[in-house]
């Protein structure tokens, strides 16, 4: 029993400070920092968050800094101009499946991502540029990333822009690197569930680097481990050492959550060894544990004594020791046949511990050896074998890797989100197929990938594929069909939907001085003319925070003078849109009836939003009266494009 004392915590009032302190620690990690007096409050990272353009780069505080780094996090907190737009002809199992590939730059896709995902991935896996001067660093623009996008993919005429590597010869070979990195795992950890974590693969080039930033986007206290892979078994003679491991670094979101949550690795063959039955006990195989502990502060006497062993050997707990159970359990363990003597029956005791009684999974080790998870040689054997012996890509992570990371941060009981921004050849995507075809799982994944111009001189390109996201579509692609060929009675998803980055389907405001009669006439529709439907629902879903997985089903309602309007629900009818181009004053009440009745059927959880193209009303009294009657009927959020 504990003694209160003025002392204790639970005798004073609270401390506010303490817990407002804590509360932007849960907030915002990075806030917090070490000042002369203890714990404070960085005010530049405040200032930052908030907008604030008066903060500076001068002030000396503990953690990593570099030059940039503010610019760095002010590029975090800049909206994106962009949206995602659908290629269900780029896709496989448009209609059904839960899965997205995403093509497009990175941060802007992360920030697109917030509203719809944000605090919903379980898991993260990421494996970025290591900086070992042979890969690039994303380039990115402050003013405006989407433009610098589009002309680095050659999407704006000119063929697009070069990626330049980022060599060790460049005076900010560090710096490029980690204003590269941070703004990207700093909007990632918005994504995480509280349960959730981030799984970084890295080498020693960044490895510091790499644990300093997670230690200030994540905080110190959410780091969880550091493993080592063998990704290599045989020696490399050109160096002054054979570098044959890599890192796989993790952080929780909030180690507390992830921990109570935590998932075991299943047993092996290697692990099932250990059990076996030589006094043939009807429970069936098992393994023998030590029965004495530590002797310190709080052992009780019953826990020293003397046991008799069968043969009749008298045996004492070694010096220093205790014995874990008292005189009185230890003879109910006997009677049970729970204890055990040896074959001789005059050994010291052990603890049964049945293999049927025992945990389903084991507590996974930090060193991942060749023969368990594969190394660079095997994922590239495998990644060959799926292209039809061309090496398509350079430096695949082993499928098997992969699945321990998966079985490790994902429940395969539940539709966990799996997510990977530096997507590469889609290794993530096809794990996801595998674990879940060999436990029945419902995981589902996100894989983001720069469309990465591939050389000329490169075997992908030789094949026909131009970026490198064009080989993770293929790659994920031949996967399914591969599984579903070797297991043709799996009914999982194995499909994917297509997503490709672009400018935001609103008109910009961009008057011509010289042509301003015309410039106002085109800025009546609000909407680009290039875009179908189909792309302005899914800007809408990101917009409003839904899933770009969510259902959305179509019904038709023939109007006046044979105008038919298409009207769309989206998940359930939390979203009703209807986006025809022409909206007739006689179509009006119809219409609105026709949404109301609809919105009756499909009796949404939440409150319904009901969007239209502002353009297609005659006037203001044609918006006015469709608002009017529905909001006459419940639907009270009505909005325009």
């Amino acid at each position: 029993m504990q003694k209160l004392t003025a002392a204790s915590p639970e005798t004073h009032s609270p401390d506010l400070v303490a817990e407002n302190l804590a509360a932007l620690q849960a907030l915002f990690p990075e806030l917090i920092t070490e000042g002369p007096d203890g714990v404070a409050v960085n005010i530049d990272v405040l200032k930052a968050l908030v907008g604030d353009k008066t903060v500076s780069d001068a002030d000396e505080k503990y953690g990593l800094n570099w030059h940039g780094k503010r610019r760095a996090r002010q590029l975090a907190l800049t909206p994106s101009t962009g949206t995602l737009r659908p290629c269900p002809e780029d896709s496989v199992d448009w209609d059904t499946t839960q899965n997205l590939m995403i093509e497009g730059d990175n941060l802007e896709v992360l920030k697109l991502l917030q509203k719809s995902y944000a605090g919903k991935v379980k898991l993260i896996y990421i494996d970025p540029p290591y900086n070992t001067g042979k890969d690039f660093v994303y380039p990115d623009n402050f003013q405006d990333n989407i433009k610098n996008y589009l002309e680095l993919t050659g999407q704006t005429g000119g063929g697009g822009k070069k990626l330049s590597t980022n060599t060790e010869a460049s005076g900010r070979f560090h710096t490029d690197w980690l204003n590269m990195m941070y703004p990207r795992l700093r909007l990632a950890r918005n994504l995480l569930r509280e349960d959730g974590a981030i799984f970084v693969s890295i080498d020693d080039h960044e490895l510091n680097s790499l644990g300093a930033i997670l230690d200030s986007i994540f905080g110190v206290e959410n780091f969880v481990g550091v493993f080592v892979w063998e990704k290599r078994t045989t020696r490399e003679n050109r160096k002054v050492f054979s570098v044959n491991h890599d890192y796989i670094v993790c952080y929780a979101r909030e180690k507390a959550f992830f921990e109570a949550a935590r998932c075991l690795l299943p047993r092996s063959d290697e692990n099932e060894d250990r059990f076996s039955n030589p006094d043939d006990d009807p429970r069936g195989p098992w393994q023998s544990v030590s029965m004495n502990a530590q002797a310190g502060p709080g052992r009780r006497k019953e826990q020293f004594y003397t046991v008799t062993t069968p043969s009749g050997r008298k045996v004492e707990p070694p010096s220093g020791r205790c014995w874990v159970y008292t005189e009185d359990r230890f003879e109910e363990l006997i009677s049970d046949r729970r204890v055990w003597f040896g074959e001789n029956g005059e050994n010291v005791p052990r603890m049964k511990c049945f293999r049927s009684e025992s945990n389903d999974g084991i507590v996974p080790h930090t060193l991942w050896r060749a023969e368990e998870v594969g190394t660079t040689d095997t994922a590239k054997k495998a990644i060959k074998d799926l292209f039809k012996g061309i090496e398509v890509f350079d430096t695949p992570k082993p499928i098997p890797l992969l699945q321990r990371i998966v079985q490790i941060g994902t429940n395969d009981q539940h539709s966990d989100i799996i997510l990977d921004f530096f997507g590469g050849a889609a290794p993530i995507g096809e794990t996801a197929y595998r674990q879940n075809l060999a436990d029945s799982g419902r995981r589902r994944f996100i894989v983001i990938q720069l469309p990465e111009t591939l050389p000329d001189d490169s075997p992908a390109r030789q094949l026909g594929y131009e970026t490198l996201s064009q080989v993770a579509t293929d790659r994920l692609r031949r996967a399914g069909k591969q599984l579903k060929d070797l297991n043709p009675l799996f009914n999982g998803d194995l499909g994917f939907r297509v997503f490709k980055l672009d400018s935001t389907n609103i008109q910009e405001w961009a008057p011509d001085c010289d042509k301003i009669a015309e410039t106002l006439e085109a800025s009546i529709e609000h909407l680009k003319t290039d875009r179908t439907e189909q792309d302005i629902l899914f800007e809408l879903l990101l917009k409003l925070g839904l899933d770009l997985c969510v259902p959305i089903e179509t019904q038709k309602m023939e109007g006046s003078a044979k105008h038919i309007h298409d009207l769309h629900s989206i998940g359930g009818g939390s979203l009703l849109v209807c986006l025809s181009k022409s909206i007739p004053q006689d179509d009006v009440e119809p219409l609105a009836l026709t949404l109301v009745a609809w919105n009756q059927v499909l009796k949404p959880a939440g409150d319904t939003t009901v969007v239209f193209r502002d353009s297609a009303f005659a006037d203001d009294v044609a918006k006015t009266n469709i608002t009017a009657i529905l909001q006459q009927h419940g639907l009270e959020t009505v909005r325009s494009l």
